[in-house]
């Protein structure tokens, strides 16, 4: 069916009846299935980072460099980038339900081949293939969580579930020092077993993830409104049973044209033409952030053992991973009280300003401050991190939503998660028969002036979304008063 054709036009307030939901342990399950995937991909770089010197040496290695070690982080992030814009499509094709279960699929068989890799290329092809399960779910699953979540607490919610992160940082950095300790785990196996039992947490997921629903609002849109409306009478039997309480009832309705497809050159069009600005704004929350952490973390366990004479990496990077978590669970309600524009800003510019400070600080860091300072800044940047997800999740129209999200995820993370692994693998390599720590000040301060631009363009162009409906945010393109609300909604 051609994306120009309409199936059918119809008035639902599935819309309205989702938002107005109390919260009940029914979204717990939402937030168990979809959103701890993001544990994996903290357990995953982590692994890398911490194990960097295990994979160096030949005899139980691969007998990677330091540049090596750079070059597999972006590697895996040009996958995630691919996997996304791959992926995304898909997802607002076929449905959100599809793609999470199949992108989480591809995740697993891909760590369990880097566990079992026998040589560097080896290695590099499975991080890609990881890399590109990993960015197929951060389309597929954020599109999902917001389109399931209430609008009360999507902020709050999208900002956390993408802080877990951390948590698998956490969890990957403990696991890799018994892994690493000789003594207790052959060098040769300890590395491989850290990537297999990645494998095993996410079989575990991909079980509960099956009870998650599709969203009825893919559902609506694409001609399936009966299927829509069971599972929202199915959910909202659920939550009163779980609440003990009656639902009030809703009048605000919408009116969608009916599609089975929406063309790549309507969502281009969309993007770029209806808004511009927004386009603007996520392109520059995503480029700073994801400079930022990539440059940073995937090399942060290098930085340690090369200049700081750090053995055990683990225990710096939980206390670090474990400050990233707090400050997206602490900060995440401000997002939704403060407000979205306020805090993206505060905590861009805050978090940019404190890692310049760093990177003149760096000659006289030991790796106790240097993790103390990191933790400080990674506080408030993942909050704001994680809200870069949210805002493209939220400020287009619901028919390009997971492309929009695979889309900008893939062009800043390109230009700032590519490069910085690069920079900073090649800056480590160059400084480091000197152990001269400074010479990776560049890099700090490149990310730096990526965050604070980042958290400017915000204050500029930010779009007060919290408390809104996604419809109110931005009109689907099928809805009748398409042309109007489509620049209507363009932010301030």
């Amino acid at each position: 069916m051609s994306s120009g054709v309409e199936t059918g036009r119809i008035t639902t307030d599935i819309p309205a009846r989702m938002d107005r939901l109390p919260w009940a342990r029914w979204h717990w399950l939402v937030v168990i299935g979809l959103g701890t995937v993001w544990i994996l991909d903290g357990l995953e770089v982590t692994i890398v980072g911490s194990m960097s010197e295990a994979l160096k040496p030949e005899s139980t290695g691969l007998g990677l460099s330091s540049s090596d070690i750079g070059f597999a982080g972006a590697i895996y992030v040009a996958g995630a980038c691919i996997g996304a814009l791959f992926f995304g499509q898909l997802t607002d094709k076929y449905g959100r339900k599809k793609l999470f279960l199949i992108t989480l699929a591809v995740y697993t068989v891909a760590t369990v081949l880097t566990a079992f890799a026998p040589s560097a290329w080896w290695y590099f092809t499975a991080r890609f293939l990881t890399g590109a399960g990993i960015g197929g779910e951060y389309a597929a699953i954020n599109s999902a969580i917001d389109e399931l979540i209430p609008a009360k607490y999507r902020g709050r919610v999208d900002v956390a579930i993408n802080g877990s992160f951390w948590v698998g940082a956490a969890g990957g950095a403990l696991l890799t020092i018994p892994l690493l300790d000789p003594t207790l785990v052959d060098p040769a196996w300890g590395w491989r077993l850290a990537f297999g039992l990645g494998a095993i947490l996410a079989v575990g997921i991909l079980v509960v993830r099956r009870n998650v629903p599709e969203s009825p609002r893919w559902l609506f849109i694409h001609g399936r409104e009966d299927e829509g409306e069971v599972i929202v009478r199915d959910i909202e039997r659920t939550v009163t049973e779980e609440t003990g309480k009656e639902l009030p009832s809703v009048s605000e309705t919408i009116t969608i044209r009916q599609r089975k497809t929406i063309s790549i050159a309507l969502i281009a069009k969309t993007v770029f033409t209806l808004y511009p600005k927004r386009t603007v704004l996520c392109f520059s929350l995503f480029v700073g952030q994801a400079f930022l952490y990539n440059a940073f973390f995937f090399t942060y366990g290098d930085t340690l053992t090369t200049f700081l004479d750090v053995k055990q990496t683990g225990w710096y990077i939980a206390v670090f991973a474990l400050s990233n978590f707090l400050g997206a669970l602490l900060l995440g309600p401000l997002f939704d009280t403060i407000g979205r524009v306020r805090m993206i800003t505060g905590t861009y510019i805050l978090s940019g300003v404190l890692l310049a400070v760093t990177g003149f600080m760096l000659g006289g860091l030991t790796a106790v401050t240097l993790t103390v300072m990191g933790s400080i800044i990674f506080f408030f940047a993942s909050a704001g991190a994680s809200a870069a997800y949210l805002t493209a999740s939220e400020i287009f129209p619901m028919e390009t939503r997971a492309l929009c999200i695979a889309f900008f995820y893939a062009i800043g993370t390109a230009a700032g998660g590519i490069s910085g692994p690069l920079l900073f693998g090649r800056l480590i390599e160059n400084a480091s028969a000197d152990k001269d720590i400074t010479g990776i000040a560049l890099g700090y301060f490149i990310g730096a002036a990526l965050m604070v631009a980042g958290g400017i363009i915000e204050a500029i162009l930010g779009v007060k979304a919290e408390g809104r409906s996604l419809e109110s945010i931005a009109q689907p393109l099928t809805a009748e008063d398409e042309p109007d609300a489509a620049t209507s909604h363009q932010p301030a």
